[in-house]
């Protein structure tokens, strides 16, 4: 299977980068494509990885795939991931863009990845250290299932991240917020 894995360069988002050390045969875009460029990509690999910073209306560009947009992954994208069954989206409000377009995979609401979001996002108790271990514990479990089927993949991470909910308040908010559709 050929993973897609379009994680723009930026150094608050690089711990994603666990996610997928361990796929195989992988295609890592970070940045310096064109929209052209990028949909030809899209179109020529089994499974697409999205990741990184963004909000309801795509992933954000992060200044790394020219200055004539503002996102890298927009509804222009539609009617190419229309057609792919194994999506993940990993981004603030992914959730407002997959269920707007009706898109399946697997998908993430606001993620809390910073203490700014956590506060913003009105959670308690929010301290670097609590971020910190919620991130890396949700992208060690991701990264464990990363080679399974959607549906597998989603049970591990729901199950497994949810035994952090206990303690750190981040993890709780996050874990509210996976989805999965097929």
């Amino acid at each position: 299977m050929k993973t897609l894995i379009i994680h723009p360069k930026d150094k608050s988002t690089s711990f994603l980068d666990i996610i997928y050390k361990n796929i195989k045969e992988k295609t890592i875009i970070t940045g310096g494509k064109t929209k052209y460029e990028i949909r030809e990509l899209i179109e020529s690999h089994d499974r697409i990885m999205l990741m990184g910073h963004g909000s309801s209306f795509g992933l954000f560009s992060m200044g790394q795939f020219g200055s004539d947009s503002n996102y890298v992954i927009n509804p222009t994208h539609v009617k190419l991931l229309e057609k792919k069954s194994n999506v993940i989206y990993i981004w603030c409000n992914a959730d407002v863009f997959v269920n707007h377009f009706n898109l399946k995979g697997f998908y993430s609401g606001m993620f809390i990845s910073e203490v700014g979001e956590g506060y913003f996002c009105g959670v308690d108790n929010v301290t670097q250290n609590i971020v910190d271990e919620s991130n890396f514990k949700f992208v060690e479990i991701v990264g464990e299932s990363i080679n399974d089927n959607l549906n597998n993949l989603y049970k591990n991470v729901v199950s497994k991240y949810g035994k952090l909910i206990k303690t750190n308040s981040v993890a709780e908010y996050n874990h509210q917020r996976l989805y999965l559709k097929e």
